[in-house]
């Protein structure tokens, strides 16, 4: 029928034709199943939570920054910030960071604020104070912002802030030490220098990678001494954990072979400190070569005669309480901080507290002697500079504080028979005059118009050779007649300069070259002309003082703090944290 054919198709055949004439676009369609349509809707909605869920993040990232921006400009504009009673102490670096960064809070990740955590708590491990870096209160912010849900941006923008400042504060401790040295010693000169050193871009760099844990390990000293101490300063610790040691009760003397009821006090004592391998269940009262042999052992870690015989001396020094030797530790881990980082491979070492000098090459100890060093009264300085050349017979010019303190009133009550032998006395030009028509009392140090100098000789103050590395102190290395004085246990002795057992050893050392040895040298002195030898390349000298390290074979040692320089260190380093009012780095030259 002809209205038939008018009438739209329909059946199979029509959808046939809609999905041909649709087909050139590339689409099919269809009708979609129940769970088609649920999982659609379930995708939209998913969709449409990210989205919300994304601006609700950035509207709290903003907050967030806010805060920050008020609380760093703050910062700037006063000088300080106090965070829940914790006070910014990064006035500097911690602006110059969150500037940077467009104030965007640094820590989001969470595992690297854990790391941080956890390298606040091993600074204990390298004798620092945990609370200096705001450990107590990081611990409760990170558990308020748990509790929060991240919903507090004032409580996020503060956790923030005070963990960049805990690890500005740790970094800036391993770097450079807690304590400002000048302040402990005015004459400090080692101040480094650091090409590049960035703070903030360091900062930066280090949370984009991620590992703050290991960046702040890298920052301590990697010397052997250093990583000696820390090792000995857990195992102190331990024993005073386990109670510490027994004291040695007062009484005779122990010498080998001896029965005394104080014997097994004593080999607990030793095994405390591994000086004496554990015996077990011994309970022998005599006292046997092995024993002398721990003994021994004892005496050379703490600085005193080696000869096996306990003695008053000896039981002091076993009896000294195991927390002071851990405080000796951590003191000298800080002096490692001061000088241990990045030392020269070639170097000359004092240990003022150890009456000790050494020489150091390619990083390795090849030569150690024992030397004298200046009385209390008279102390050794601490600095750092350069030998630079050798003077084989010295003449010995009488320094201006020598002469005020010694020589003018000895010369005052003796006269001319004070002079040390070979001293001869000069006038302004430079000629000898007869010191035996000197009025010696007619003149004050600040009057005196002469200049006493000794010659050249054996008996010379400065022995045979010295040792130049010019400076303000008019302190240097030397030889000495007196020789008897490295017998001695404790050897300070001298007016500042050091004197050293065997320069001739080091001479040769330093000299680098075949042709100055034992005989080359021998005929320089035997001349008894003053000679002056330049060494091929200037040495570094550094004048230290450690009442505890580790040595060659990884026993601690101590010694007694003869100018009371741990005194005035322990105080400083159990202060709260401030920073150095002068800078710690040295600028380029």
């Amino acid at each position: 029928m002809p209205h038939s054919r008018s009438k739209p198709p329909r059946g199979p055949s029509t959808s046939r034709a809609q999905m041909s004439s649709r087909s050139t676009t590339g689409f099919r369609l269809r009708r979609m199943t129940n769970d088609e349509l649920r999982r659609a809707t379930l995708y939209a909605g998913v969709m449409l939570s990210l989205h919300c869920m994304a601006a609700s993040a950035e509207a709290q990232d903003d907050a967030i920054r806010e805060v920050l921006r008020s609380r760093v400009e703050a910062l700037r504009e006063t000088g300080r910030l106090d965070i829940r009673g914790s006070r910014i102490a990064s006035v500097i670096v911690l602006p110059d960071l969150y500037e940077r960064r467009g104030f965007r809070p640094a820590w989001r990740d969470a595992r690297t604020s854990e790391q941080l955590v956890r390298a606040i708590a091993d600074a204990a491990a390298d004798g620092l104070d945990p609370r200096d870096y705001h450990q107590a209160l990081l611990e409760r912010l990170r558990g308020e912002v748990a509790a929060s849900g991240q919903s507090d941006a004032a409580l996020l923008a503060d956790y923030d802030l005070l963990l960049t400042d805990a690890l500005v504060r740790l970094g800036y401790h391993l770097m450079f030490g807690k304590v400002d040295p000048e302040r402990v010693d005015p004459n400090w000169n080692m101040a480094r220098q650091i090409r590049g050193f960035e703070p903030a871009l360091d900062i930066q760099r280090m949370l984009d990678a991620g590992d703050v844990y290991q960046a702040l390990e890298r920052e301590k000293p990697g010397h052997q001494v250093y990583a000696g101490l820390k090792r000995e300063l857990a195992r102190y610790r331990q024993i005073e954990a386990a109670g510490g040691w027994p004291l040695v009760p007062a009484g005779p003397a122990f010498r080998v072979g001896v029965a005394d009821a104080r014997v097994p006090v004593l080999k607990r004592r030793l095994e405390a400190t591994g000086d004496l391998v554990r015996q077990g269940h011994d309970t022998s009262t005599r006292y046997d070569s092995t024993l002398a042999t721990a003994v021994r052992s004892f005496q050379a870690r703490v600085g005193l005669a080696d000869d096996g015989v306990l003695g008053e001396g000896t039981r002091s020094a076993m009896n000294v309480p195991v927390g002071k030797r851990i405080q000796q530790i951590r003191l000298n881990l800080e002096r490692g901080r001061w000088v241990l980082h990045h030392l020269d491979g070639t170097f000359v070492v004092v240990n003022i507290a150890g009456y000790s000098v050494a020489y150091v090459r390619d990083g390795r100890t090849v030569w150690r002697s024992r030397a004298v060093v200046g009385l209390p009264y008279r102390r050794t300085p601490i600095f750092r500079d350069s030998i630079t050349y050798l003077v084989f017979n010295p003449t010995w010019t009488v320094p201006p504080g020598i002469l005020r303190r010694d020589m003018l009133p000895r010369l005052k009550r003796g006269g001319v028979r004070a002079l040390p032998e070979g001293m001869r006395v000069l006038n302004r030009s430079g000629r000898p005059v007869d010191a035996s028509r000197i009025d010696w009392s007619a003149y004050s140090a600040s009057s005196f118009p002469f200049t006493l100098r000794q010659d050249p000789g054996p008996q010379n103050s400065l022995g045979l050779i010295k040792f130049m590395f010019p400076n303000r102190y008019l302190v240097y290395l030397h030889d000495t007649p007196s020789r008897e004085l490295f017998d001695e246990s404790a050897r300070a002795f001298s007016s500042g300069c050091i004197r050293v057992e065997r320069p001739f050893e080091l001479a040769q050392l330093l000299l680098g070259d075949a042709n100055w040895n034992s005989d080359s040298t021998a005929r320089a002195t035997g001349t008894r002309r003053t000679r002056t030898v330049h060494l091929p390349r200037p040495v570094p000298v550094l004048l230290l003082y450690w009442t505890a390290w580790v040595d060659d074979a990884g026993r601690v040692n101590f010694r007694p703090d003869i100018y009371q320089r741990d005194v005035r260190l322990a105080r400083a380093l159990d202060e709260p944290f401030r920073f150095r009012t002068r800078p710690v780095v040295t600028p380029p030259r």
